[in-house]
């Protein structure tokens, strides 16, 4: 398949015809894709393979449009990774070739082109192609509809995927080119051709979130053309109108403030549209308004209309998916695209970890009865109890319509989701009536229709904090007892929409009951570990998430031999059933560290097979990573990261009891190499446990001590800070609590570590507040331990540190570094004079120091500064404080 010698290039009739056989069968739902694929790898390995791709889609005149959209499409995919190693006459031919393609007949071919087009544009920037330009110009002024339409898509696709190509300076360009193509887009708003109206509009909205200069100045003009496009005909252009004033809102809010009545009553009108997805775009409009943070006095005058409409639009369409697979009981099995990819959130030792939001999962399609559900719960955060005069009637409508026919079932359910929805926004109004609203809804657990039973149990799951607050007094506390049992009950119903909400609404309340859930222990776990006998895989997660959260929620009292009874048999037969490859493990891993967290040293009967079974996963990895064919499977980090992560619960549950299974094993070497490893998740979990080993089992460590240490410091000096801060921020706690069971023996590294952790301190408002207290207690904990290293250098950090320290809770860490602190006082006391004022802040963010020994450090501290400073200068420094901070400082007897 070689190119012609001399001229330009040409293609070989033979060459031609096997790669259109090729993409022929390559499109046919029958044929071999492996082996096609295969095939044409093999033809891409020749250095004409795109030329070929190109002239197929661009002149085969007399071959299937779908063959000609096959190469194009290929031709995309290709030039993506290949296109900057083309020859530069390869590059020109494939150009010069699409340009005319632009206003091709048909529509499917000049729709590839543009796709080509914007792919060359990602790779090689608009100046590496100043003949597109004047290309789509000439088709723009065309006055041809198929030019000016093949224009358009291409330059729409540009605005989207790259659009800040266009609003850069091209050289031999007096404009830059978005501010020669948006007047031209705005003239096509007026064209009598829908689709040119469509095009014109996508394309310019696609530019509004960068809010290029030109359409600032625009603004006015881009209004106008919007407003004479809001009641178009086409639905296609009225949904870009909603989505182009909800970006406006979302980037620029100030624009529309003018005409915020005009276009509140558009919206108003547009969420009632006859096409559903126009309906959907304007109702993102109220949501996208109060994240705003516009005034919400704005607004006022719609609620009443908009709260029945977005009520109106929760309840099920008849079309709603929803509604078929709401039908689905136990007995279907799950299909694959049930089982949504699970991440397993990798250990983190500090505070502010990242919550997941497992809020409401009832509904995976988007839709427009979840976003008017979502905006009502927006609109009750923002206007909190001044909805309820408008809402409070559903009350009433609840109370008929809990009696009414099966006819009414589906406003039935939007009512209950409007419960749920209002529930954090409303709750001071709401509060009066809770035993109302959660009598109400008790006897829904049990209805006819599935999906009321699920919404129930979701908005059950949002009433649960303050139903949990009901239990001091008698009715509260049955009522309480009402929802525990009754989600219950629902977690062994047989449809499988239910048990998901039930088992998700269970955990939830789990979470609020904590030590209320030890009186009915044994009846959640016989209820919990009969669904994971019966669940299927995709729920089966959400009960490993529920017992998970009940060990988490009730602690040692799990420990019980009755409830192990239950608990134990069920997970062992699961965890003996699965194999080293299967994912199923991920879950149960995840379940099996909260339970020995949880069961403490009660854990140790089931620990040794356990803690072998983590060695064996992570060991099959780490060889699966280099050779899979000899691990005999997939490298998949997350078996990594959840075996590494039951080891850390282990070792906190067992404590020294850890030590056993650590000292007959190879788990040290094994960590070693985790902490190096390439991906950031399995290093922050191998740093976390290096952590909680060093808290329980130092000595075993003690082989590999230089190394551990080197790589843990390692991690703090990355100039990737900002994205591996997971990452150093275990490290940084690793070091600190190595730090003190090793002693001295950390100070080859000390200074390398405090060189990373200063400018961690100095940096601090644009860190991770974790990051920020580790290093600090870290800093403090090597200054307790090698004061003598640490202290000539502490007039360069102290200032910060102290800023840092003044910010952390109290408790053993804190303590910690203020032993650090005044040892390096004590070592070089002229080292802290310049930052005295800020060592008072930090001392006096005690609450209270429990430490007699630290609390008489301190002391010791302060006075002996008031010692040293005279002639008033002790004075000056304590007139520099808050009066707050210096009543504090007086139990310290200054």
């Amino acid at each position: 398949m070689a190119a012609a010698t001399s001229g330009l290039w040409q293609p070989q009739e033979e060459g031609l015809r096997e790669i259109c056989a090729l993409l022929e069968q390559h499109i046919s739902p029958t044929s071999d894709k492996t082996r096609i694929c295969q095939q044409l790898q093999h033809c891409s390995q020749f250095p004409d393979f795109n030329n070929y791709l190109t002239f197929i889609l661009a002149r085969a005149e007399g071959t299937l449009v779908e063959i000609r959209q096959a190469a194009g499409l290929l031709l995309k995919n290709n030039l993506r990774t290949a296109f900057k190693s083309l020859t530069p006459s390869y590059q020109q031919y494939i150009k010069s070739e699409l340009l005319p393609c632009l206003g091709a007949s048909d529509r499917h071919i000049r729709s590839t082109v543009g796709t080509v087009i914007s792919v060359i544009i990602q790779q090689g920037g608009v100046p590496g192609w100043p003949e597109l330009l004047q290309a789509l110009l000439h088709c723009l002024d065309s006055k041809e509809l198929n030019h000016m339409e093949g224009a358009m898509d291409a330059l729409s696709k540009i605005c989207e995927d790259i659009p800040q190509e266009l609003d850069v300076d091209v050289p031999g360009l007096a404009e830059r080119p978005i501010n020669v193509f948006l007047p031209r887009l705005f003239q096509f708003f007026q064209s009598s051709h829908a689709s040119l109206r469509k095009l014109s509009l996508g394309a310019v909205n696609q530019s509004i979130m960068l809010m290029p200069t030109v359409l600032v100045r625009s603004m006015d003009q881009f209004l106008q053309g919007l407003f004479v496009l809001a009641t178009d005909p086409t639905a296609e252009v009225r949904k870009l109108v909603c989505s182009a004033f909800v970006q406006i809102i979302e980037v620029r809010p100030s624009f529309l403030e003018p005409h915020l009545r005009n276009i509140g009553e558009y919206m108003l009108l547009a969420n009632k549209d006859t096409d559903d997805e126009v309906c959907l775009e304007a109702c993102e409009f109220w949501s996208a308004y109060c994240e705003a943070q516009l005034p919400p006095e704005n607004l006022v005058e719609f609620l009443p209309r908009l709260i029945p409409l977005l009520l109106s639009n929760m309840v099920y369409a008849e079309d709603d998916e929803s509604l078929v697979d709401a039908e689905e009981d136990e007995s279907f099995p799950d299909r694959d695209q049930d089982l949504k990819p699970r991440f397993h959130a990798s250990r983190f030792h500090g505070s502010e970890n990242a919550e997941d939001d497992d809020d409401d999962d009832i509904v995976n399609v988007w839709n427009l009865r979840k976003c008017s559900a979502a905006a009502l719960d927006i609109l009750s955060n923002v206007y909190g109890d001044d909805l309820l005069p408008t809402l409070m009637p559903l009350v009433q409508v609840l109370a008929k319509l809990a009696n009414g026919g099966d006819e009414v079932w589906k406003e039935r359910e939007a009512a209950v989701l409007a419960f749920g929805a209002i529930a954090e926004g409303c709750i001071n109004g709401l509060y009066p009536h809770l035993p109302e609203i959660v009598s109400f809804l008790i006897p829904l657990l049990d209805d006819k229709f599935p999906l009321i039973r699920s919404i129930t149990c979701w908005t059950l799951s949002r009433y649960s904090k303050f139903v949990v607050q009901g239990v001091s007094h008698q009715k509260g506390y049955e009522q309480y007892e009402k929802v525990l049992m009754g989600l219950l009950r629902r977690v062994l119903d047989t449809n499988k929409r239910v048990q998901e909400a039930a088992c998700s609404a269970f955990a939830t309340l789990e979470e609020e009951s904590a030590e209320l859930l030890g009186p009915h222990l044994e009846i959640i776990l016989q209820h919990l570990l009969c669904a994971f006998g019966r669940y299927q895989k995709r729920n089966l997660r959400i009960v490993y998430d529920a017992i998970g959260t009940l060990a988490d929620a009730v602690g040692e009292e799990l420990n019980q031999p009755r409830c192990l009874e239950i608990l134990m048999p069920p997970l062992i037969s699961k965890w003996q059933q699965l194999s080293n490859s299967d994912k199923d493990l991920f879950p149960l891993l995840e379940c099996f560290t909260s339970i020995a967290q949880a069961l403490g040293p009660g854990f140790s009967q089931f620990a040794e097979p356990v803690f072998q079974r983590c060695l064996s996963l992570i060991q099959t990895q780490l060889m699966a990573n280099v050779d899979p064919v000899s691990a005999g499977v997939q490298y998949e980090k997350e078996f990594v990261v959840c075996s590494l992560d039951l080891l850390s619960g282990l070792a906190e549950g067992l404590g020294s009891g850890v030590e056993s299974l650590v000292a007959q094993s190879s788990l040290r070497e094994l960590l070693l190499q985790c902490c190096q490893d390439g991906s950031l998740d399995v290093r922050q979990s191998a740093l976390a446990l290096l952590g909680d080993l060093a808290r329980v089992c130092p000595t075993h460590l003690h082989p590999s001590l230089s190394e551990f240490l080197t790589v843990a410091a390692k991690q703090l000096s990355t100039p990737e800070l900002k994205e591996t801060v997971s990452v150093a921020n275990n490290a940084c706690w690793a070091i600190g609590e190595l730090a003190v069971k090793v002693r001295q023996e950390v100070s080859p590294v000390v200074m390398t570590v405090i060189s990373c952790l200063v400018p961690i301190l100095q940096n601090a408002q644009a860190l991770h507040k974790s990051l920020v207290e580790n290093s600090a207690i870290t800093l403090g904990r090597l200054s307790w331990v090698c004061p003598d290293l640490v202290s000539p250098h502490m007039e360069h950090f102290m200032q910060s540190w102290c800023t840092a320290l003044s910010k952390i809770r109290d408790d053993v860490e804190k303590e910690d570094a203020f032993r650090g602190l005044c040892a390096m006082v004590r070592a070089n006391p002229s080292g802290a004079l310049s930052s005295l004022v800020y060592m008072c802040i930090a001392i006096a963010s005690w609450h209270e120091i429990r430490s007699e020994e630290l609390h008489d450090e301190v002391c010791q501290v302060l006075n002996g500064y008031k010692q040293m400073l005279r002639d008033g200068a002790w004075e000056q420094c304590m007139s520099a404080l808050d009066p707050a901070v210096k009543e504090k400082l007086s139990k310290y007897l200054v």
